[in-house]
């Protein structure tokens, strides 16, 4: 495989595939932690003499052009972040700015996901699309680590038609990968959360012959928690998965494995944030009340645990961290993160998000992810489309 230094730039045009799906409210960026990731390969091709044409994508607008999902405020933030003038195209197809850029000049293209080509299941149509991409650029850079699970066109199809490699936050974020998968150090734990075991099932079932301690918070526990025959009251629950989940907590006590699941939740009677928040016995949830966190027991228990390793990797907030009331098992577990004495990973998402929003410093993590979606395939042991596209 290729890597960012293997071209010389000077006077090339570059196609750069970034993630730059960050959260928007009310126009406003609230996390632009995936902007300055890119920031390192961006700022390379430029120092090199190329010039830049950026595919990005914001959101899922399903092929249609929809203002809630432009990518204008990413440009003009992407902008302030390099201290130089990055020009918004709102064109994709035959965009005049990207067929004039010249070398030192960036061009973010609008959001990719308004041509339904991007995403569609006919080879085609996506290759149709990648090769109008192409016509951009003579090199193509792939650095949207969050978007490689994915075989659409600006990430997988227009490898095929340019020369190409990996940017810097690509080769960052599969070296970290390796290390979670390959004789990482001991203990190893994961930590997963988040609203669905559905979403977490395939990491489960892939890690758990691989790790020492297995933590379970977020919406997801309270499939666990049914799956012990306890009342969960209104709580976020899959109850087809209730069999999965009894056969996947007997096959971690056979093989040794610590699997941590909440002894204390807080509940409310509702999902908001003025909700009054009571602690209550995991066995003990009333009927008329939903679990919204972990409870402070059990946060100080994963805590404990997550100190005592070597390797760990976080994957999903412990409960609605958005909310002050609820947010409590959520901060325990990252303060825990910035104690691992070996390599702590946050897998990216809202994750991420939480623990930026409250109020820890990138540099306090061993790494934080960008790609939630893409590092869990990656640890189900999938292949990842766009990272097989650069081989």
């Amino acid at each position: 495989m290729n890597t960012l230094e293997s071209f010389d730039y000077a006077g090339k045009r570059v196609l750069l595939r970034c993630d730059l799906n960050v959260p928007i409210k009310d126009g406003v960026i609230t996390d632009d932690g995936r902007i300055r990731a890119s920031l390192p390969t961006i700022s390379y091709l430029i120092d090199q003499g190329a010039a830049v044409v950026i595919t990005a994508h914001l959101g899922r607008p399903k092929g249609e052009r929809n203002p809630a999902f432009t990518l204008a405020p990413v440009a003009a933030r992407l902008g302030e972040l390099l201290g130089r003038e990055v020009t918004f195209s709102p064109e994709i197809v035959a965009s005049p700015s990207a067929r004039a850029v010249a070398p030192g000049e960036i061009v973010l293209l609008e959001n990719i996901r308004y041509e339904a080509a991007e995403t569609s299941k006919d080879e085609a149509e996506r290759i149709a699309l990648a090769k109008e991409l192409a016509s951009y650029g003579d090199i193509f850079i792939s650095d949207g680590f969050g978007a490689l699970h994915r075989k659409h066109a600006s990430v997988f199809d227009v490898a095929a038609l340019l020369p190409h490699a990996p940017g810097y936050l690509v080769a960052a974020e599969i070296e970290v990968l390796k290390k979670l998968t390959q004789n990482p150090d001991r203990p190893y734990g994961v930590v997963l959360g988040g609203s669905k075991v559905s979403d977490k099932i395939g990491v489960i079932e892939n890690l758990l012959d691989k790790v020492d301690l297995m933590a379970i918070g977020g919406g997801m526990l309270f499939t666990f928690l049914a799956a012990r025959g306890y009342e969960i009251g209104n709580s976020l629950v899959e109850r087809d998965l209730i069999p999965t989940v009894k056969d996947l907590i007997e096959r971690a006590e056979a093989l040794g494995v610590e699997l941590l699941i909440p002894t204390d939740i807080v509940v409310a009677p509702a999902f908001a944030a003025d909700a009054t928040p009571t602690i209550v016995n995991a066995d003990a949830i009333p009927a008329d009340q939903m679990g919204l966190d972990i409870g402070p027991v059990s946060a100080a228990k994963f805590a404990s645990a997550i100190e005592r390793c070597k390797t760990l990797f976080w994957n999903g907030p412990m409960g609605v961290f958005e909310f002050a009331n609820f947010a409590a098992g959520t901060k325990v577990v990252a303060q825990a993160l910035t104690k691992v004495t070996g390599i702590s990973v946050v897998g990216g998402g809202d994750s991420a998000a939480a623990v930026r929003a409250l109020g820890f410093a990138d540099s306090q993590f061993g790494y934080i992810s960008t790609g939630g979606g893409a590092s869990l395939e990656y640890l189900e042991g999938k292949e990842l489309p766009g990272l097989v596209a650069l081989a």
